[in-house]
């Protein structure tokens, strides 16, 4: 079943010194499935990965090497946002509208969440959203 991928998730990939068992999880399920991602998750994937080359942590090859790897796998972007329910759900859970984005479509679709966000998997459990990883 597909699953909602967040950056923080697809970010730890880019960075192997921070595996963590969630988005190990993730990476191994999307090998067999695919991942909806709001559409702001290719300029949040993005920014970071220039951040880290401008404080020397991945090289212009590096960031290179692992967008082509993402391009590889099942990532489908939603671009149907539910504006009020975003809203709705930032102002509820006191998240930003960004980390709103992501469970605003896992609801919606009725899909798990695959977070690192400790506030997200918050607003995730109160809402009834399923987290990869702890079903």
């Amino acid at each position: 079943m597909p699953f909602v991928l967040d950056a923080s998730v697809t970010l730890n990939w880019a960075f192997g010194e921070e595996e963590h068992p969630t988005a190990e999880h993730a990476l191994e399920k999307l090998r067999r499935d695919e991942a909806w991602v709001p559409s702001l998750w290719w300029f949040e994937v993005r920014n970071t990965l220039i951040v880290a080359e401008r404080r020397g942590r991945l090289s212009e090859a590096d960031t290179a090497t692992f967008l082509h790897g993402l391009s590889r796998l099942g990532i489908r972007t939603d671009r149907e946002p539910g504006e009020a329910s975003i809203l709705a759900l930032a102002r509820q859970h006191r998240l930003s509208v960004y980390d709103a984005s992501y469970l605003e479509l896992a609801q919606r679709q009725a899909f798990a969440i695959a977070t690192l966000d400790k506030a997200l998997r918050r607003a995730a459990q109160e809402c009834g959203v399923a987290i990869l990883g702890e079903m």
